[in-house]
């Protein structure tokens, strides 16, 4: 119960912070540096290059419950990208392809470290262009006519992060074996005897694929809007 509270606490100060200096996406799960005083995303996320004007890797990294003078670096690869204090203790960091190191550092003495891999193509969205909708536009079919999703995202308690999250229903439209990811992440298998599933989004845009073995791969791109939502 006490790993569980601390998650919690977790996710809830890192929504406030997030909320306090105006990020573009909010981390849906963080880690704790080992000092216990900074945070950073918990795995890449697909976020708006405002120079390029395309969706880049980032993830977001800064303060965590942050005292009233408490101000730290942040370096990307050992490059000085942002300061973070009290007032903005969050910051959005665009990563490149590969291995990049995120270094949150209070003082000489007081350095966390965070590591991510980017994949290349990793925030490249499918083209869903031959994907079709249903008369009232609640439903998207893809392509190859296996698999339809809700368009609109619902919002629903998450038991594996521990918040309320947005999400879309899947379905299997016919008898087919279809495996379900989540930004490249498996979630599960679709068949005639489970037919469909909750999809939990994550911040940002979100990249749903359904694959009927070698034959076919279906995809639906969802907004996750900061990775959280309010419970009626």
């Amino acid at each position: 119960m006490k790993n569980i509270s601390t998650f919690y606490s977790a996710v809830v100060a890192i929504a406030a912070i997030s909320a306090l200096s105006g990020s573009a996406f909010a981390a849906t799960t963080i880690q704790i540096g080992a000092s216990g005083k900074t945070f950073a995303s918990s795995a890449v996320q697909c976020a708006a290059d405002p120079v390029k004007g395309e969706s880049s890797p980032a993830v977001e990294a800064g303060l965590f419950n942050p005292t009233t003078r408490l101000r730290a670096t942040v370096k990307l690869n050992g490059t000085p990208v942002a300061i973070v204090t009290p007032l903005m203790p969050t910051t959005n960091i665009l990563l490149a392809d590969g291995n990049n190191t995120v270094v949150v550092a209070l003082n000489k003495r007081t350095v966390d470290s965070y590591t991510f891999t980017v994949q290349p193509g990793i925030c490249n969205l499918p083209d869903t262009s031959g994907n079709t909708f249903s008369a009232d536009g609640t439903l998207e079919y893809a392509a190859s006519e296996k698999s339809y999703a809700t368009v609109t995202p619902g919002c629903a308690w998450n038991a594996g992060t521990g918040q309320a999250q947005p999400f879309v229903n899947l379905f299997n439209n016919g008898n087919y074996l279809l495996n379900v990811s989540v930004n490249g992440v498996p979630l599960t298998q679709l068949s005639a005897t489970y037919p469909h599933t909750p999809v939990f989004l994550s911040a940002g845009q979100n990249v749903i694929s359904a694959a009927n073995g070698y034959l076919s791969v279906d995809y639906f791109v969802r907004d996750g809007w900061d990775g959280t939502c309010t419970l009626p």
